[in-house]
């Protein structure tokens, strides 16, 4: 089969790629530079000498090398390459790597092997074309990659489209795609100090970080993937039938089309932003003449200011193509798109300059926050402020008094309390010989506290950041904020289950009035899962690494927790199957109860179980007559994984489309306090995940198109003009009243208006500064309400209280 001639000949080759080196490998970059004729290749030396001369004998047939017909010549010679390389990592005969070497280096148009050229796997002939063309689509992806980005900002100033698009950030969630985010980084370093960016809405543009950030995440897997296959012998690649060799074949072809886009993207964009300076060259016009009184003027154009980063790598461009003065239009276009061939070493020196210009922008290392963790805009705060107000509210009508504790603990504090979620306390470094580390709640710090000062009876409150070294994802953080309320002490006996209950209707009070939606609160007891245990032959010793694996049916399937149960926790299988009878059970608490009570009933027949079964029962008939038994749902799956629970157990799951998982959990601790040292006091308490509710309400907000007020401001103080000290004097004196107010002086009347409105204040005090001096007047403006008046300095402070504060 006929194939065009390389770009390059080899005998202008001056690199060179040896194979089988102890410090040889081959790699993307190499396989790519043979298959477009800019290197050589060589057989070590030592590699050769370690190969065997003579053929051994073999049962298995002998196969000629053939090139499959439909690779391109670049692809042909990279399969050649990949198939010497893992010919010499199999010490094969020395003859055939021999040949395919020097058949590499003659440069023929084609490939036609005879006699002894011979290889003894068909795996090794399909897997070294897979592996040669994903090594050139390795290359290539990578380049593309790169400068697609810089394509994508000179199109964003040809168009003088929206760049907000570009402000993503990673929001330390994961969630937040780093691919992409790191899309728009590299686009804002281009664009930084620009002023050919505008505001119009492109959604090609918008798009922009999505499309480059899964090709760049694409590439970077692939680029991992051949750094291993590309060295790793012979062996058969997953997949590698023909089949999967042509595929990887049109997407090779494929990717040069998608080449030919971005650098006629970049072609077009150029001469748009440089329109006028590029007409002169072109047309070989320097200045436009205009006669007037037999002088020459020069017509005044309009200055482009780009991005620093594209204004550097348009310099580039100019250097390279427009320094030999006139050229034609047609010429420029070819020699631009002969700059963006990759085969050409050229292209590595402009794409690696390209890379210095974004790496060596000074705002490309913008200060960034920790995985796990978030910053919070004026709007979130705002949602913040209003949620924390609703808990404090809750907790205090029910008597609780606010406690604060250190962030960080003594290590010893809080081991032992968390079960196998004491891998994710975070250790603080020695500090001069404490060893301490974040806290991991509030509970055990609560604990801590009521067993130092020796108290007996304290009903707290606390909201506070919480710290845990957890794998981050949606919804799921490093650092956040827990809402917790305890109470503390034994209640009388005319009280038993009372803080229980009390806890419990908190929840429900908690969630009602933040108006999140729909949720449901499963509960259960410690005392009925231990009894559980027991009677489906768990050994006492597995109980808690058990309840552990039942935890997690909230997120994975009965099967892939028996799997987890057996085969790593040394269960019998007969012994998780009977588990399985029991965490099937769910239900409406009354009545499920009742099923567990019937005489004859493995519970009935349990102590613990028993006991577990009477509290239950008082805490179902108080929360009946209060009016929160429908919130509530029995069910023995709810295992909550924390060692220090003795009794009730609970947890809130919301049900609406938001995806947050738990929201709220909670249970009795007897024994916490009493690991201290001191007196056990028994305590009972909620925490609630406010987290996970903030990011509920603020999808809330997004679905019903809302915008929470960012401030709590009144009044704008509105100067026309440039008086500040009069902004000072009229805003004071509403301060001094008390009045929520701000201040603007600008001389442009519509810039009042739009910060009023962009605030969402609603009320404008407009002062022009002939008016107040001559007339002693100022205007009073609520746009929503359309009110205009005009009225005396001296009144105009008592005026807005009266109709802010009727």
């Amino acid at each position: 089969k006929l194939k065009p001639s390389l770009p390059i000949a080899l005998a202008m080759a001056e690199a060179s790629v040896t194979v089988g080196g102890k410090a040889s490998s081959i790699s993307s970059s190499s396989v790519f530079a043979v298959a477009t004729g800019r290197a050589h290749v060589r057989i070590d030396s030592s590699a050769l000498d370690r190969l065997p001369k003579t053929e051994t004998t073999s049962a298995s047939p002998q196969l000629r090398i053939s090139v499959p017909d439909f690779l391109t010549l670049e692809e042909s010679r990279a399969f050649l390459l990949v198939l010497l390389n893992n010919l010499v990592l199999s010490n094969a005969p020395s003859r055939v790597p021999l040949l395919l070497s020097q058949t590499l280096n003659s440069n023929p148009p084609t490939f036609h092997f005879h006699d002894g050229a011979d290889v003894t796997q068909q795996d090794l002939l399909t897997s070294s074309t897979l592996l040669a063309v994903s090594a050139i689509v390795d290359h290539q992806s990578a380049a593309l990659s790169a400068f697609a980005d810089v394509a994508a900002a000179f199109s964003c100033e040809a168009l003088k489209a929206d760049a907000t698009p570009f402000n993503l950030m990673d929001s330390g969630d994961g969630h937040t795609s780093k691919d992409e985010v790191a899309v728009a980084a590299n686009i804002r370093v281009l664009l930084n100090g620009s002023k050919s960016v505008g505001k119009e809405k492109i959604r090609s543009v918008a798009r922009v970080p999505k499309v480059h950030g899964s090709v760049r995440e694409q590439a970077k897997a692939l680029h991992s993937r051949m750094r291993v296959e590309l060295n790793s012998g012979v062996k058969g690649v997953v997949g590698s039938e023909e089949a999967v060799c042509t595929f990887a074949h049109e997407v090779f072809v494929l990717l040069g089309f998608v080449w030919k886009v971005v650098a006629w993207e970049a072609v077009t964009a150029v001469p748009v932003l440089q329109a006028a300076e590029l007409n002169e060259v072109i047309e070989g016009v320097k200045e436009i003449k205009v006669e007037d009184n037999a002088k020459e003027v020069e017509k005044k154009k309009k200055t482009v200011v780009l991005g620093k980063g594209t204004s550097s790598i348009l310099a580039l461009i100019k250097e390279r193509l427009l320094s030999g003065g006139q050229i034609a239009l047609g010429t420029w276009v070819g020699d631009f798109l002969s700059l963006l061939d990759l085969a050409k070493p050229e292209f590595n020196e402009f794409l690696l300059k390209v890379k210095d210009v974004v790496d060596s922008n000074e705002s490309r290392r913008l200060p960034k926050i920790p995985k796990g963790t978030r910053d919070f805009a004026k709007e979130q705060m705002t949602i913040r402020k209003k949620a924390f107000a609703i808990i404090e509210e809750v907790f205090e009508r029910h008597g609780a008094t606010a406690l604060d504790t250190p962030v960080f603990e003594l290590r010893e504090t809080l081991m032992g309390k968390y079960g196998e979620d004491s891998k994710l306390i975070y250790d603080l470094a020695d500090q001069g010989g404490e060893l301490l580390s974040l806290r991991y709640d509030l509970t055990v710090p609560f604990a801590r506290f009521v067993a130092m000062n020796g108290l007996v009876s304290f009903k707290r409150y606390q909201i506070a950041k919480v710290y845990r070294r957890d794998n981050p994802s949606k919804g799921r953080y490093r650092e956040f904020y827990q809402c917790d309320f305890d109470i503390a002490g034994t209640p009388g006996l005319s009280e038993i289950m009372g803080p229980d209950f009390e806890v419990v209707r908190i929840l429900t009070e908690l969630l009602d009035e933040l108006d999140i939606g729909e949720y449901e609160i499963k509960l259960n007891h410690r005392k009925l899962l231990d009894g559980m245990m027991q009677i489906c032959g768990v050994p006492p010793e597995k109980f808690r690494t058990i309840c552990s694996s039942i935890d997690k049916l909230d997120k994975q399937s009965f099967q892939q927790i028996r799997k987890e149960m057996v085969e790593e926790k040394g269960l019998t299988a007969e012994t998780a199957d009977r588990i399985e009878t029991f965490v099937k059970e769910k239900g409406s608490p009354l009545a499920l109860l009742s099923k567990f009570k019937q005489e004859g009933s493995d519970f009935s027949k349990h102590k613990g179980a028993s006991v577990a079964l009477e509290e239950l029962e008082i805490l179902f008939i108080a929360l009946e007559k209060s009016k929160r038994i429908d919130k509530v749902v029995f069910d023995l799956s709810l295992a909550r994984g924390l060692d220090y629970y003795t009794g009730v157990i609970f947890e809130a799951v919301f049900k609406g489309g938001t995806q947050v998982g738990s929201i709220a959990a909670g249970g009795r601790y007897d024994n916490l306090i009493g690991m201290f040292g001191s007196r056990s006091v028994p305590a009972v308490g909620v925490s609630l995940g406010i987290e996970r509710v903030f990011a509920i309400m603020e999808q809330q907000q997004k679905d019903q198109n809302q915008m929470a007020r960012p401030t709590k401001t009144e009044v704008l103080v509105s100067i026309v003009g440039n008086d500040f000290t009069l902004a000072a004097e009229l805003a004071g004196e509403l301060w001094d009243a008390r009045v929520k107010a701000e201040f603007l002086v600008n001389k442009r009347r519509t810039k009042h208006f739009e910060y009023a409105k962009e605030s969402r204040i609603p009320w404008i005090v407009l002062v022009y500064e002939q008016e107040i001096k001559e007339e002693g007047v100022v205007q009073l403006k609520n746009l929503e309400a359309n009110i205009d008046i005009k009225i005396s300095r001296a009144e105009f402070v008592e005026e807005l209280r009266r109709r802010l504060y009727p």
